[in-house]
């Protein structure tokens, strides 16, 4: 009898400890849990904040304006240049002007929409950007162009950034990660369209319009795309909203203009001393920004790009990659326009079909890309760089070996190739930077994601294309298009490397 309390107190005990084992275990394992990294969370959204199909087109639809507009000037330089009379540094400025603003003013877009809503604002940049491109249509001389290039990449500033932040938003698991593939897919796509399309108006003058039908053919397309976003995109927001971070805005801007301005415009215009000296300015609006950034996390503050965003991982692995891909591409984008039609004297319309392969192909890879990624992880990334690589091998061997009688038909291989590579790259790169980003930041990380791209596409421009039109006239448009393509590669061959440092496996 007395063995058998004995054994009853003893299985209790035993309980008891295990009870208390079992919840000691649950509370730390809740505390870990807490302490980790929370990555945006793959649930179920509710029906009002569900991004339908329509939706989703509508907003890509309006990434894909800013986009367009940022390359499709590129093969309509020659004709403004004729018909404006506007000389080498200010045709500079009509495609700098456009960039610079564009890319300091894209983070504050992006803030804004987590403020006061991303539909309103995307909304509001759509109105804009319509009738910024009107103004570039109807300008009367080169500076008036210039102005309303300024004006336009500014509201395409408030326009993109909404676009992620949307998707951030309003989509979860496979079709967040199917959401992103297409829009890294329109990113790439849009830029080689944008040449594209602005060779075909500009060579189809339609109405005499010339070189002003790749800005007007914006109006009726924002206007479609502000009617279906007025009824099929939803409004989301940051539940917490902060005030814009002015200084670390102003320094930011600062930074961007000191960096991109001369470098896009010092070669046109003889590298006079105002250029130097904005180079000069700019590591230290650069240092500014970051210290000013750091102290106001530190003092519970909301900095513009919170300094504890750029320490996850994934954004920068990914963003660590995005910048250079970024130069090399923004730079192929610019010279290749260039090249063609300089040195092998195609038409713009020439010129612009050169690059069909490649948008096909990106598109194509990218559609890909979600199921490949599940499969493979990063080694998606690594794959697309190592293709690129070969397809830029490939288009300069094609363009050293069959200069000056090199078609159409015989750039479309190796374009292709590159369209492949570019089109597994780029996509999946966005995706990863996003990946761990909690909705509430999807506005501030949109931004800070696009305004790296879009910096580092006109910081391409402009490094590229310098180089190319420097060694223009002693090398000849041959060996300085072949110099530009290798110097792309070793951008490349550096992308490949960092590729070891993204996430095994992609949210």
């Amino acid at each position: 009898m007395v063995v058998c309390v004995n054994h009853s107190e003893t299985d209790t005990r035993v309980q008891t400890d295990s009870r208390v084992q079992t919840d000691s275990r649950v509370q730390t394992d809740s505390r870990v849990q807490a302490a980790a990294p929370k990555a945006v969370p793959d649930r179920p959204l509710p029906d009002t904040t569900v991004l339908t199909p329509l939706g989703l087109l509508t907003v890509l639809l309006g990434a894909a304006l800013p986009m367009i507009d940022f390359f499709i000037v590129n093969v309509a330089l020659p004709t403004i240049d004729r018909d404006l009379r506007a000389g080498p540094a200010v045709l500079e400025m009509v495609v700098a002007g456009y960039g610079v603003a564009y890319a300091t003013l894209l983070v504050l877009g992006g803030r804004l929409g987590d403020m006061v809503g991303r539909r309103r604002l995307f909304l509001w940049g759509l109105a804009a950007f319509g009738l910024t491109s009107l103004a570039c249509g109807v300008a009367p001389d080169a500076w008036t162009l210039v102005a309303a290039r300024v004006a336009q990449g500014g509201a395409s500033a408030l326009l993109l950034p909404q676009v992620l932040a949307t998707i951030q938003a309003t989509t979860a698991g496979k079709r967040r990660a199917k959401a992103l593939s297409l829009y890294g897919g329109t990113a790439g796509v849009s830029s080689a369209v944008g040449q594209v399309l602005g060779g075909l108006l500009v060579s189809a003058d339609l109405a005499g319009s010339g070189w002003r039908a790749v800005f007007l053919v914006n109006v009726p397309i924002a206007a479609a795309a502000w009617l279906l976003a007025s009824r099929a995109v939803p409004e989301t927001r940051s539940p917490h909203p902060s005030r814009v971070d002015g200084p670390g805005t102003a320094l930011l801007a600062t930074a961007l203009i000191t960096l991109l301005l001369p470098l896009t415009e010092g070669r046109a215009a003889g590298w006079p001393l105002w250029s130097w000296l904005l180079l000069a300015v700019f590591p230290f609006a650069a240092g500014a920004f970051v210290v000013v950034e750091r102290r106001a996390e530190r003092v519970g503050r909301t900095p513009l790009v919170p300094p504890s965003m750029l320490r996850i991982r994934s954004v920068q692995s990914g963003l660590s990659m995005i910048v250079p891909f970024s130069v090399g591409f923004g730079g192929f984008m610019f010279v290749v326009a260039v090249a063609l039609q300089s040195g092998l004297h195609y038409g713009p319309f020439a010129a612009g079909l050169s690059l069909a392969p490649l948008c096909a192909t990106f598109f194509l890879a990218s559609l890909a890309g979600p199921r490949l990624v599940r499969r493979f992880g990063r080694r998606v990334a690594i794959a697309g760089s190592l293709i690129q690589a070969c397809g830029l091998i490939g288009l300069a061997l094609t363009v050293r070996a069959g200069w000056p009688d090199v078609s159409v038909a015989g750039l479309a291989p190796s374009m292709a190739v590159l369209g492949i590579g570019q089109g597994m790259l780029l996509p999946v790169l966005m995706r990863i930077v996003l990946s761990e980003l909690p909705v509430t930041q999807a506005g501030v990380g949109s931004g800070a994601m696009v305004t790296a791209q879009q910096s580092g596409v006109a910081l391409g421009a402009a490094t590229l294309g310098t180089l190319f039109l420097s060694l223009l006239p002693s090398s000849g448009a041959r060996d300085a298009l072949v110099a530009a393509l290798l110097a792309q590669l070793a951008i490349v061959l550096v992308t490949t490397a960092l590729a070891v440092r993204l996430p095994h496996t992609v949210r």
